[in-house]
């Protein structure tokens, strides 16, 4: 692994920064700065600031880092990327909303897409003018994702979409949405699911937020009920749908993973102000804690050092997001412990307006679920990593729509 930064990538540090510089001020260090609000004119004012900032990025040359000249972007590596990630999260600028288009959709519209399709929705999404949601899990197909019912059923030149979906993040502010749909059930479940490219303002699609212990409602339930979609908007090819998701899959939960900013320093201010620090106990927590965050760390530089040679990810990644969920997990347990019974206070009554049982210990499932959850991805290094077999199973073989429901 390389832990050094080369002079072309120090330099490239300080192109960021001084860009970033221009349109932000830098974060306190352990700063708790976060979007709380839970009102709805809140959230469409920060998608509103999100979109400007993603416009400003796309036209000074700072959005899709990765992606391709061709489509916008300017060609560099997921290292790069890495470095502008780290440095953007230092500075006072609005975050969120374009992770899944630009992070998940476009690389998939990439490796997948038809010309038309590059064409129609790359540059849109760099610009900010395009958010998308993941209309991948549904009631009973979670983490056995190949298992969704939501059915489409080819009509002249459109698809005609049933079914619900659910756990939808930012679906009610989303322009358009990833939908996976079976196309076939007479085939193998992980054979016969098609990826659909869907404008969520199509006629019959209803969404439903749903409210979260954390107090917000990013996620949602949406409902299809005859929806149509054009041929020419399947990504990927009829039938091809699960390789094209894992594309997508791939790419969030490297997203989900990669180490960004220093979570540790806010928990030992956090710890600090509570007077905890010389509890012998609760230095060796803050120590596992701190040694949590360095393995997130090396586990970046080694992901680094595969992305600058050309070497894509693969279930590495998987090993990556168990790393992070531990570490989440642990965490959220210290923060309640070192705030004692203010743990159990809420929003305004609470230390930093509640930031840290909000967005630390109950908001730790969005992160440990999303992508796939921490079982899942243990099976994925077991099987993929360490060469287990497979649990007895017979669904791999067995047309769909002969399996038990």
């Amino acid at each position: 692994m390389d832990f050094d930064e080369t002079p072309e990538e120090a330099a490239f540090r300080a192109e960021c920064r001084a860009f970033l510089s221009q349109h932000g001020a830098p974060k306190a260090p352990g700063s708790t700065q976060v979007t709380m609000s839970t009102l709805a004119e809140d959230e469409l004012a920060h998608v509103k600031e999100c979109r400007d900032w993603q416009r400003v990025k796309a036209d000074a040359g700072w959005a899709g880092l990765t992606w391709p000249v061709e489509f916008g972007g300017r060609g560099l590596t997921g290292l790069h990327e890495g470095i502008f990630a780290e440095e953007e999260s230092t500075f006072d600028v609005p975050a969120g909303m374009f992770a899944q288009a630009i992070g998940m959709l476009g690389p998939t519209i990439i490796v997948h897409g038809t010309d038309e399709q590059k064409e129609q929705f790359l540059a849109p999404i760099l610009r900010g003018e395009q958010v998308w949601c993941q209309l991948f899990s549904e009631p009973n197909a979670g983490s056995d994702l190949a298992s969704l019912r939501t059915r489409a059923e080819l009509d002249g030149d459109e698809w005609v979409i049933n079914g619900q979906k659910v756990w939808t993040s930012s679906a009610h502010v989303s322009d358009w949405g990833m939908l996976l749909a079976r196309t076939d059930w007479d085939v193998p479940k992980h054979r016969g699911i098609s990826f659909f490219l869907l404008d969520m303002r199509t006629p019959g699609i209803e969404v439903r937020p749903l409210k979260q212990a954390t107090g917000g409602a990013e996620f949602n339930e949406v409902f299809l009920t005859d929806v149509r979609i054009p041929k020419e908007n399947v990504l990927g090819g009829v039938n091809n749908g699960w390789a094209t998701a894992m594309t997508t899959l791939t790419s969030e939960r490297a997203g989900i993973a990669s180490s960004r900013g220093d979570g540790f320093a806010g928990v030992l201010s956090l710890a600090r102000r509570y007077g905890r620090t010389g509890d012998p106990v609760i230095r060796q927590k803050l120590a596992r804690l701190h040694t949590d965050y360095e393995i997130s760390r090396f586990i970046g530089y080694r992901a680094r050092t595969a992305a600058s040679k050309g070497v894509p990810l693969g279930p590495e990644v998987s090993t990556m997001k168990v790393a992070i969920s531990n570490r989440l997990a642990f965490q959220g347990d210290l923060v309640e412990e070192l705030m004692g019974a203010d743990g159990m206070l809420w929003g305004p009554d609470a230390i930093d307006d509640g930031y840290w049982q909000t967005m630390v210990f109950t908001g730790q499932w969005m992160a440990r679920i999303g992508g796939g959850t921490e079982d899942v991805q243990r099976n994925i290094v077991g099987e993929r990593v360490l060469g287990l077999p497979r649990e007895p199973s017979n669904d791999r073989t067995t047309p769909f729509r002969d399996l038990p429901h």
